[in-house]
């Protein structure tokens, strides 16, 4: 894949982060978009000692302004090869979009169901995007990471006062004191998860072969194991309604 353009949000840390500067080190050009810039000064360092460029975004924000800061991004390069900006993408009839994800928008744990919730429908969101924009040459890929070493557990929200004492010993209780202890020690590298999803957009390196071969891309030997085990399910309870299903029709 030639010189790409890569419009990437979440640049300020974890996962972005490190796809910003995969990107960079290939001699692609990028954008890192960040809710908040001067709270990041180090990544926003890292992008730009490298030759990227750092705009402010916030997903947060009305749908006309995202558009208009998505169209000054667009302009610092002339076009967006990688990511979400649809009207370049159909009027070039070329781009990708990918979507990051997790196994949690597969498999929801306890404690987990609002984030699961917009994983669940960030994948539906996906599936249907690339059904709709397939015929304009552009690509969807959906990546779901499972416990990979970022400051994403250390972000989350808990309750200082802990638990109370009825959701101890429950399957809530014991999938926090899970998170809590799973911090700082989770077996995945988000650099090579960069590594990994770079090779599938561009079509390069270990992963390559697999550029615009599949929607989803499982990432971590975790990630394996719960989707293995939601497939065995979903297997097995289709079996056990079949005779069901097919009883509806008229």
């Amino acid at each position: 894949m030639s010189s790409a353009v890569w419009l990437i949000t979440g640049a300020s840390n974890g996962m972005g982060l490190s796809f910003s500067l995969r990107a960079l080190k290939a001699g692609h050009k990028v954008v890192g978009a960040m809710r908040n810039p001067t709270r990041a000064a180090e990544a926003v360092k890292a992008i730009e000692s490298q030759g990227g460029k750092v705009v402010q975004l916030d997903m947060t924000e009305s749908q006309s302004s995202i558009r208009e800061k998505v169209e000054a991004a667009e302009k610092i390069y002339g076009k967006i090869d990688v990511l979400a900006v649809l009207p370049g993408m159909r009027a070039r009839r070329s781009g990708t979009i990918v979507n990051i994800s997790s196994i949690a928008g597969q498999d929801g744990l306890p404690t987990c169901s609002v984030y699961a919730g917009s994983k669940f429908a960030l994948e539906g969101l996906s599936e249907s995007l690339a059904r709709e924009v397939a015929e304009w040459n552009i690509n969807v890929l959906i990546v779901e990471p499972g416990q990979f070493r970022t400051n994403f557990l250390r972000g989350s929200v808990t309750n200082e006062k802990g638990l109370p004492e009825h959701e101890k010993d429950t399957p809530v209780g014991n999938t926090m004191k899970h998170f809590h202890e799973l911090e700082g020690s989770q077996r995945g590298d988000p650099d090579k998860l960069a590594d990994r999803v770079f090779e599938v957009v561009t079509g390069e390196g270990e992963a390559g072969a697999l550029k615009g071969k599949i929607l989803r891309l499982p990432l971590g030997k975790d990630c394996l194991a719960r989707l293995d085990a939601k497939i065995a399910k979903l297997k097995s309870d289709v079996e056990a309604s079949r005779a069901i299903a097919e009883s509806t029709d008229l």
